[in-house]
Order: structure tokens, then sequence, then C-alpha cells
């Protein structure tokens, strides 16, 4: 789940040629995302913490092996070494995975999918707060209609067992939003580092926590391999994919192409879970996609 910023969308032509290859490419990032909420929901032997120590863990081997083959320092090292934005952007993705995480562990997948999607407008606000930039009249309506998606989602899962986990996932679109921050910082450094980054500094959190509940590091073979699989895999895999196809297709197709990830989530849960969203749950996820898609499409139509 990443963003584009509002600033480059300004300047991309809306008469611009979108290349067929790339954006397919971007497309699937989307896809291979998703995934991972249902791997995480079959991990069922594990909580959030030890789930996420050994995603993280996957997440690590795969970037320390790339930086190895391609005879380059330690990713992970070089996520605490670069400067106060890299460690802005390591914790801000640090929030968001394990706020998403818990709420895919305590709430429907739609919810989780659905309320941590609204993070393209979470970020443009806080950009506004911590860069300055402009908050335009359609970021602001985008915002509002939203907020109705939000509620609307939210009214029709109030009992108590599924709340913390809408809290939850609307607190990991803050924390992608912090991560937007930091890359927004300097759009031309190499922000490679944070995956291994926040990946370390959750696997020192979530085993504090384990060791400190009492549960095993290690909660079963099943439940090891699938959080290995969604940080090996499906975490890598569909950043590398976003990365490669935002370096041919403009920002603002990236951003529609970035909610794939929102749609498919619902429907992997429907079925490979069985789990059947309800109705409020996908009126007000259609009107979160609307503000956030709708944004993106309207602001190709703002001067440079």
């Amino acid at each position: 789940m990443l963003t584009t910023p509002e600033s480059t969308m300004a300047t991309t032509p809306a008469v611009a040629r979108v290349p067929l290859g790339a954006s397919l490419i971007a497309l699937s990032s989307g896809v291979v995302w998703s995934f991972g909420a249902i791997l995480a929901r079959w991990a069922d032997g594990a909580d959030a913490f030890q789930y996420l120590l050994w995603r993280s863990v996957g997440v690590i081997a795969v970037m320390e092996t790339i930086a190895r083959y391609r005879g380059v320092p330690s990713m992970t090292f070089r996520a605490y070494r670069s400067g106060r934005w890299m460690i802005v952007a390591n914790l801000g993705l640090f929030l968001a995975s394990l706020a998403y995480v818990y709420a895919v562990k305590t709430t429907t997948a739609a919810n989780a999918s659905f309320l941590s999607s609204i993070t393209p407008l979470a970020a443009v606000l806080l950009a506004r707060l911590v860069l300055g930039e402009r908050l335009t009249r359609i970021t602001a309506a985008a915002i509002g209609l939203a907020t109705i998606g939000l509620v609307i989602t939210v009214l029709g899962d109030l009992q108590a067992g599924n709340m913390i986990g809408n809290i939850a996932a609307m607190a990991s679109s803050v924390g992608f939003a912090i991560y937007t921050i930091g890359v927004r910082s300097d759009p031309q450094a190499d922000w490679s580092p944070v995956l291994p980054g926040y990946a370390a500094l959750m696997i020192l959190v979530c085993a504090t926590v384990t060791i400190a509940s009492g549960k095993p590091l290690f909660p079963g073979f099943a439940d090891v391999a699938l959080g290995l699989a969604h940080g090996a895999v499906f975490i890598v895999v569909g950043t590398l994919l976003f990365n490669h196809g935002s370096r041919h297709v403009p920002a603002v197709p990236m951003t529609v192409f970035a909610q794939t990830e929102m749609v498919f989530v619902p429907v992997w849960a429907v079925l490979m879970l069985g789990e059947t969203p309800a109705v409020a749950t996908i009126i007000g996820g259609l009107v979160i996609f609307v503000a956030v898609v709708g944004k993106a499409l309207l602001d190709t139509r703002q001067p440079a």
C-alpha cells in the first residue's frame, strides 16, 4: 500500500500515454500485495506480533540477498544511517504494517482493506502540515467524501470485537502517510533500505512483546512458513513491481493502480475465507474508492 506525492501529480500531463506493459506491472503489484491479508488470516495459530516477527525475517532475508548480489552495503544498516527522514520513513512503515496486520487479525479483511485505503488522503493532510504543500479544493472534497465512507463502514460493524481492528486499520493509513512524507522529503533518494529497516525494528519489538507475554517465538511451522512467504514473496515482490512500474507510469495512474489491493482483498476473502462483507462495508468501501480514485483523476485537470 503506497502513495504518490500530490506535487508530482500536478506536473503530469493529462494527455500522457501510459505504457501498457508498465501499467500491467503496476496493477499486478496491488494484486500481489492483496494475497498478504489472506496469508495473515490463514496463520490462525500466531497472533499479530508472532506473525509480523517472521514476516519481517522474510523481508530482511530477501532484501539483504539482493544487496549482496548487487554488491552494495547492507540495506538494514543503511536504513538508520541515512538521515532523519529515512528514520521517519522506517517508523511510518513500522506503524502501518503493525496496525494493518493487527486489523486483519481482528476485523474482516474487507474492513481492514477499505479503512486503510485512505492513505493517499491522509498523506496530503500530513504533507500540508509538515511540508507546507497546498491543499486543493479537490483534495478537500475527496477527504470529506472519504470521511463519509469511513463512517458508513465503521457504523456497519459496531461489534465490540471488531472496533479495535477498525481503528487499527485507520491507524495503518496514518503510518503509510508518515512513510510517504519521508519519501517526499527527497524524491531522488534511494528509499529501498526502508523495507529491511522497518523489518528490523519490527523483529525487535515483536520479539520483546511475544517473550513478555509468555508466548513462543516459534508459533508453529505452518504459521512461520506463511509469515516468511508473506514477507519474502508478497511484500518484496509487490513492492519491486510497483517501483518498476512507477518509473514508466505517470503519478496519477499509479495512484489508481495502487487501489487494486483494496479491490482484490475482499474478493480473495470471499473465495478463500468464505467471508462475506456486510452491505454497509461494501457501500462505505465504494465511497472511499470513489474519493481516492476520483481525486487522482481530477488532479490531471489542474494546471501545473
